[in-house]
């Protein structure tokens, strides 16, 4: 599903990533550790398409994607790849629907289908009753899961997710963590997630340890 072949990044003098390889399956649930400055944001953003290594290659679902030009690759992004941040990032002008809506809309959606499949993964995230509540007036736990929906809405094969209860309490991060794995096994989707949290890491398919820009264990 996801292969990593020598991949490095570099600003100026400074090696963040000194040649990561690594092979990810359909529908495996992986957790990325290491202390601050491992290398773990930065590792999870080139796999997530988000920036380009200096070197190296990425394949996702045999698409060497960093041969598409950057329309192309943003196309790719957002047909086959969900983010899940630790601060939700949504758009506090719009209610909990439009925002899940709006990657749908981006990849050309009607906006009745959008609105249609948006509203079966928020009550499937038991969100029926905050459709139209807009992210001041959820809960911390409420605004991530309708962030989870937003990574959800194309049906991506691969959700990437950083620190993504690190702003949760106990309790909702608990929750959080049992939804990845719900939704990995209902729609056999692939979970990559950089935490710091050992019960998530622990959870995991199989947990990645980095250190000083490599993958050390596996």
């Amino acid at each position: 599903m996801i292969i990593g072949k020598q991949i490095e990044k570099q600003f100026n003098d400074l090696k963040i990533l000194k040649g990561v390889d690594l092979e990810i399956k359909q529908g495996e649930v992986i957790s990325i550790v290491g202390s601050s400055g491992a290398g773990k944001t930065t590792l999870l953003t080139i796999l997530g398409t988000l920036d380009r290594p200096t070197s190296g290659e990425l394949i996702i679902d045999n698409q060497s994607v960093f041969n598409l030009n950057d329309t192309k690759l943003a196309a790719f992004r957002n047909q086959n790849i969900g983010f899940v941040f630790q601060f939700h990032q949504l758009l506090p002008e719009f209610n909990a629907l439009e925002n899940v809506c709006i990657p749908a809309l981006i990849g050309k959606k009607s906006k009745k289908d959008a609105e249609k499949k948006a509203t079966e993964i928020l009550e499937l995230l038991n969100l029926k009753d905050r459709l139209t509540h807009k992210p001041s007036e959820l809960s911390g736990g409420e605004q991530q899961r309708v962030a989870v929906a937003r990574a959800l809405i194309n049906q991506p094969k691969v959700i990437f997710a950083d620190e993504p209860s690190g702003n949760l309490d106990s309790k909702n991060a608990k929750e959080l963590h049992e939804l990845f794995f719900k939704l990995r096994d209902n729609f056999n989707q692939t979970f990559v997630i950089v935490t710091h949290n050992n019960d998530l890491a622990l959870m995991a398919d199989r947990k990645l340890e980095m250190k000083d820009g490599k993958i050390i264990s596996d």
